[in-house]
């Protein structure tokens, strides 16, 4: 039980770059700095970015940056115009 345990958490960290885990730290510093500063608001801030990295989003989120031009199955006409005095 505890080697299959082990054995997901590498899988786990197996695709993390440096981007993500200093985003996970700086998180972590923000929820500390608010303890110690008896903030709450300040640590529920930290905990929103420290779940950023964990659940691997970004600002985007899912795809949200590289929407797909939408598809027609109309042709389009070219418009000629017709100066009027």
């Amino acid at each position: 039980m505890l080697k299959q345990s082990v054995k997901t958490m590498k899988n786990y960290f197996k695709n993390w770059n440096f981007m993500r885990m200093l985003r996970l730290a700086l998180g972590i510093l923000i929820i500390v700095q608010g303890i110690m500063a008896n903030e709450w608001l300040l640590v529920g801030v930290g905990g929103l970015f420290s779940l950023i990295p964990l659940m691997n989003m970004g600002c985007c989120g899912v795809s949200g940056c590289s929407t797909p031009a939408p598809r027609s199955n109309k042709k389009t006409k070219d418009i000629t115009y017709e100066e009027i005095r």
